[in-house]
């Protein structure tokens, strides 16, 4: 089974900045999109940004020029860098990653969420 481990997420003050990273271990022939979304209070979860395994990359519009996803392919990860952060982007943040791995029953594709790691922007 794919797992996806998340760290990162922390208390910042407006203005500031933090990066998020998220590892995906288990026996994984490749990853064809990881992304991050984040849930507010109150809220729908939300789609913040992807990266494809072909380099493109998609932002919601709230975020284009504040945040950056990058991926290590090597080490199956992926980081946001969240920079100029306001207290609208408080939420619990969520990696997601579209995955060909292997199991006990053969080859699959899947998609798989982290458990979640809470930003909280205030002064």
């Amino acid at each position: 089974q794919v797992q996806l481990v998340e760290s990162g997420g922390g208390l910042v003050q407006p203005g500031g900045s933090l990066r998020l990273s998220c590892t995906a271990s288990g026996v994984i022939f490749s990853i064809h999109a990881m992304g991050w979304y984040r849930q507010a209070p109150g809220k729908q979860r939300e789609l913040v940004t992807l990266a494809t395994s072909d380099g493109s990359t998609n932002y919601t519009d709230s975020v284009k020029g504040r945040f950056t996803i990058s991926r290590d392919n090597a080490k199956n990860s992926v980081y946001l860098q969240m920079n100029s952060l306001k207290p609208e982007d408080t939420a619990v943040y969520y990696c997601n990653a579209d995955v060909s791995a292997l199991n006990s029953y053969g080859r699959y594709r899947g998609n798989f969420w982290g458990q979640g790691t809470r930003v909280t922007v205030s002064s």
